[in-house]
């Protein structure tokens, strides 16, 4: 069976690592910036050179004694990809030379020496001059031997590169092993408990949590098996309205999160429960639905919600349901991640919402379930027309799209669309799932 080849990219703040891992994934995944510490987690993508398929592993900035709460998560973030890796990049900045903080981490990677490759990776190696004044960098006692000098901007040096790092793979490794596994993202607005729960269920600090809206900048994507099933679950920054971001940064952490919640299967929408439903909140629903992703609401932070009984939950999932209507067909769930109450209910869930929107209904099932219905009450006539449907089938999509076949389907109105679509969720457990239904001439 084949192994995950892992490659690490590590090193100061701002050298280009960033760039790098764009370079060999393939695509802009990590959000890169002038400003130093823009990466904080661990981010994953997958590469491949010369039949050698592996995972790169894009880390924060290290910074040494610093008092700043991201920098020490940062490199506790930065020590568990130089664990998980098996293979090092240390970059280090060609046009600055060497740095006090590179000296400080060349002291930390000596204790992996012998043990895994740890390649010196001189970037922003633009010029013949800058390339060929990377020897300082021998000084830091690091490398197999070789310093590569490179530049991640426009690719220079990174084929000698990859030639190496791959030497060491005897493997072919997976090939982009998330392709046919469920993603499922964990969206919401800022500090709602999103990393909170990705480290909970992952029973690690996958990603950095601090009490400070926005922390998470990147998607952070990890392989997660529950309930006999794997999927990739996807932690994500907290989505903004427009008119509050602020800054470059910001704004792209809002589009990976907006790309993160678009390629996933399933969305799980986390509240806060001492906040409410706020406008926002009713967006990211209104866009998961838009894109017919499954869709699970968590409402977490509720041992924080006082003089609770019997009733409050269901008026809390009420007043839900009332702000996303007409939207109705989401499960609403109630946690606390700090106290781990029905978390692992929330994962089950979600996958039940997954194989829902993959169910395939056989077309001599729907016909005798739906037809009676239509034969109960029929759609209305319009202008005097009489409409008949006479069949239906489901359609060979993604999500779960029904046709019915008509004499006049341009006249059948809305309201009889969403009765169609009632009388399926009767039937069909699409508990999660948007459902579309289409009219065809018969």
């Amino acid at each position: 069976m084949s192994k995950q080849n892992t490659v690490a990219i590590v090193g100061r703040p701002n050298v280009g690592k960033s760039t790098l891992f764009n370079r060999l994934v393939g695509q802009r995944k990590a959000i890169m910036d002038n400003e130093s510490g823009v990466t904080r987690d661990r981010h994953y993508g997958y590469g491949d050179w010369i039949g050698k398929n592996f995972t790169v592993i894009d880390t924060g900035g290290y910074v040494h004694n610093s008092e700043d709460i991201f920098e020490g998560e940062i490199n506790k973030q930065v020590k568990l990809a130089i664990e998980e890796a098996d293979v090092v990049l240390f970059m280090v900045d060609a046009d600055a030379g060497v740095h006090g903080l590179d000296e400080e981490f060349a002291h930390v990677l000596r204790r992996y020496m012998g043990k895994k490759p740890i390649y010196l990776v001189a970037n922003k190696a633009d010029t013949n001059l800058r390339a060929n004044g990377v020897g300082e960098f021998y000084s830091l006692g690091l490398g197999d031997g070789e310093i590569f000098a490179i530049s991640s901007q426009n690719g220079h040096g990174t084929g000698e590169l990859l030639d190496a790092v791959v030497s060491h793979f005897d493997d072919p490794g997976i090939e982009e092993p998330e392709s046919e596994i469920p993603r499922i993202a964990v969206v919401g607005r800022p500090n709602v408990g999103k990393s909170s729960l990705v480290n909970l269920l992952l029973g690690e600090d996958r990603s950095i949590v601090t009490d400070i809206a926005g922390t998470t900048r990147d998607s952070i994507s990890a392989r997660y098996n529950a309930f006999g099933k794997e999927f990739i679950l996807v932690d994500t920054a907290g989505l903004r309205r427009k008119a509050k971001v602020s800054e470059d940064v910001e704004f792209y952490a809002n589009m990976r999160s907006l790309r993160a919640l678009e390629e996933a299967d399933v969305c799980i929408v986390m509240l806060d429960a001492s906040r409410g439903i706020e406008a926002q909140d009713v967006n990211i629903i209104t866009l998961a639905d838009k894109n017919r992703k499954g869709i699970v609401i968590l409402v977490n932070k509720w041992d924080l919600v006082e003089d609770k009984d019997t009733n409050t939950a269901k008026e809390f999932e009420a007043k839900i349901l009332e702000k996303i209507a007409p939207i109705s067909y989401i499960p609403v769930i109630f946690i606390s991640v700090l106290n781990k109450q029905r978390v692992h209910k929330a994962i089950e869930t979600a996958i039940e919402v997954y194989h829902n929107k993959r169910r395939k209904i056989p077309t001599s099932q729907l016909n005798d379930v739906m037809l009676k219905e239509i034969e109960k009450y029929g759609p209305p006539a319009l202008k005097g027309k009489m409409i008949r449907i006479k069949y239906v089938t489901q359609l060979p999509t993604h999500n779960p799209v029904f046709a019915f076949f008509a004499n006049l389907p341009q006249y059948v109105q809305t309201n009889y669309t969403r009765y169609l679509e009632n009388r399926m969720r009767e039937h069909f457990d699409f508990t999660g799932v948007p459902i579309g239904i289409v009219f065809r001439k018969k």
